[in-house]
């Protein structure tokens, strides 16, 4: 069988920055090539960025992406590149968005994959498969394609696919068999989860053996916005044997040598695409077929076929960091911002969010703020200060008493409202601090307390975006005793303080407060939420599985009723399955609440 040389471009393209991501491409396929690629793969909607939400309503936004492309193919070419078939996702349309009922169906904006060979786009696949679902409104953007594209390339016949298209019984992969293709791509922008890479794995090999053929996955890695790519490209046989893996969370160019069967000779005819067809008919594997020529068996076999290995996975920690840095690196370095500030109270929180912020960005860019009241516990002050000392960040100290005392000289206030002044006195300082100079203020709420609204809307609420919005209290604690032990395991200096991790947590916004004042314990709480929140359990579910019955009344009551809160909420790095935002949506004005006992 001959060899395809292919190579998967895991890479970080930025939402509408149409001229850097066409530069992405063409760097990476001049390394590809000089590696000796004979096929370069970009991801999903590479040009434009992915997701681009509401862009697509844009003509002005779609008729830049279909110039890029166009331009890009005879970029490559006068960059001497147009002989490597490189294959890139983009938005395309052959027709307007929908907009009211009279739209026609059957037209609209596409997410699309093109080939692009000697200086021309000779193939277009439209994504058949639209998810509507979790983080996804693609139903709300795009129309289907019902036509699979082939690409003979190499004398190889190579399937062309997107993201959804995986997920889904039928439709491409069911077509690509009936194709009788040696190869399929599929491209991908698909948002972290923990324990995703797992599920995906499992899928490839279930589309592998519904194709009869190989399939070269390739995901896209970076931030965009609350969401993370992972990466995780792999390349899996027909038999589900694992030929190649990338890594997780970095970018990489993973090239292998494939041994595929040359496509029958001639190739059967193209099947034409069922015009007229609306979404809700298209189902099955009812697709047409369309076949493009694009090269010949290359006649030069490598001499030492070269493999792109099997990169290590990661352990659940890693990838919780590793996505929680990224996320708030590409935030930081995407939007344009110098820095970050946070308030730094030597609590489990605020320790956390430093040490990923001097992960993500270094701490020459990172900005602590100590602002201790009369509340505040020596301990807390010394743990803040040995913090900044440990990871190098800058480390500066308002008292906030002061500021309260004149506050309070002009109203009088009292218990929660008295809390509340101070927290919010300390979100006055931040913002200022973000105003005056620059960064980007980070709030560090995790999704235990945004879950029940233990916190102060402009107060300890305040800022840009939150490293912490969907991780678990419980889950803060292992990761900071992960980054406390990897940094141990490297030579390094445990970044978060012991004293930090091991004390009971506290707001301290009065004498001797602690959170189990006024929350269950966080074993206890996160177990209730993990059900009611990312599972979207009953009351009886919850009861039934062995939770108090009065605890359960009292934390869902606690969850409904800060809904308020969370919509005015900073956006935040999605790691699980139903995030607060884009995933979980509910109505703030709502009187339905689950039955007590």
């Amino acid at each position: 069988m001959p060899t395809l040389r292919i190579a998967l471009a895991q890479v970080n393209p930025t939402v509408g920055d149409l001229t850097g991501n066409a530069g992405i491409v063409r760097s990476t396929t001049r390394a590809a090539r000089d590696a000796g690629a004979r096929l370069v793969v970009f991801p999903e909607m590479m040009l434009t960025g992915y997701p681009i939400e509401d862009l697509v309503f844009r003509q002005s936004f779609v008729a830049a992406s279909r110039a890029a492309l166009e331009r890009l193919a005879a970029d490559l070419d006068s960059d001497g590149l147009g002989d490597v078939p490189v294959a890139v996702g983009y938005l395309d349309a052959d027709g307007p968005p929908s907009v009211n009922s009279a739209h026609d169906p059957s037209a609209g904006p596409r997410n699309a994959l093109a080939v692009l060979h000697r200086g021309l786009v000779v193939a277009r696949y439209f994504k058949h498969h639209l998810p509507n679902y979790g983080v996804f409104d693609e139903d709300r953007y795009f129309v289907p394609g019902n036509t699979l594209v082939v690409v003979r390339i190499d004398g190889i016949d190579v399937a062309l696919t997107i993201c959804e298209d995986m997920w889904q019984v039928g439709g491409p992969f069911a077509a690509a068999r009936r194709a009788g293709v040696g190869l399929v791509l599929t491209v991908n922008g698909s948002p972290f989860e923990l324990h995703k890479d797992d599920t995906r794995l499992g899928l490839v090999r279930r589309r592998a053996a519904e194709a009869g053929a190989t399939i070269a996955y390739l995901n896209m890695v970076g931030g965009q916005d609350e969401l993370v790519f992972d990466g995780d490209s792999m390349i899996v046989a027909a038999d589900g044997s694992v030929l190649a893996r990338g890594p997780q969370l970095t970018e990489h160019l993973l090239i292998h040598d494939l041994d595929l069967p040359l496509g029958l000779l001639p190739p059967p005819p193209s099947t034409p695409p069922l015009p007229g067809r609306s979404k809700a008919e298209l189902v099955g594997d009812e697709m047409g077929i369309q076949r493009v020529h694009v090269s010949d068996p290359h006649p030069v076999l490598p001499a030492t076929p070269l493999q792109g290995g099997v990169a290590e996975r990661l352990s659940d920690e890693a990838e919780v960091w590793g996505a929680l840095v990224l996320g708030l690196r590409d935030y930081v370095r995407k939007n344009g911002f110098s820095g970050v500030a946070l308030g730094l109270s030597g609590g489990i929180d605020s320790s956390v969010v430093a040490a990923i912020a001097v992960d993500a960005i270094g701490p020459a860019a990172v900005v602590g703020v100590s602002m201790p009241s009369q509340h505040s516990s020596t301990h807390s002050r010394e743990d803040a200060a040995e913090l900044a000392k440990r990871t190098g960040l800058e480390y500066r100290v308002h008292e906030i008493q002061p500021m309260v005392d004149t506050f309070l000289t002009g109203m009088s206030l009292s218990g929660l409202a008295l809390e509340n002044l101070q927290a919010r006195v300390r979100g006055v300082i931040l913002m200022s601090i973000s105003n005056q100079e620059g960064p980007l203020v980070l709030t560090t709420g995790n999704k235990s307390e945004l879950a029940v609204g233990y916190s102060t809307l402009y107060g300890d609420s305040v800022g840009g975006f939150n490293p912490l919005k969907d991780v678990p209290k419980t889950l803060v604690w292992k990761l900071a005793r992960w980054r406390n032990d990897e940094a141990l395991r490297t030579g390094e200096e445990p970044p978060i303080p012991e004293r930090s991790i091991e004390k009971p947590p506290s707001a301290e916004l009065r004498p001797g407060q602690l959170d189990s004042d006024s929350l269950p314990d966080y074993d206890e709480l996160d177990a209730i939420l993990l059900s009611y929140v990312d599972s979207d359990r009953g009351r009886a579910d919850l009861v039934a599985a062995g939770h108090d019955p009065a605890v359960v009344d009292r934390v869902l009551h606690l969850v409904d009723l800060a809904e308020y809160k969370r919509r005015q909420s900073a956006p935040g790095t999605k790691i699980s399955i139903k995030a607060f935002g884009r995933d979980r949506r509910l109505p703030i004005t709502n009187r339905w609440r689950e039955a007590t006992g």
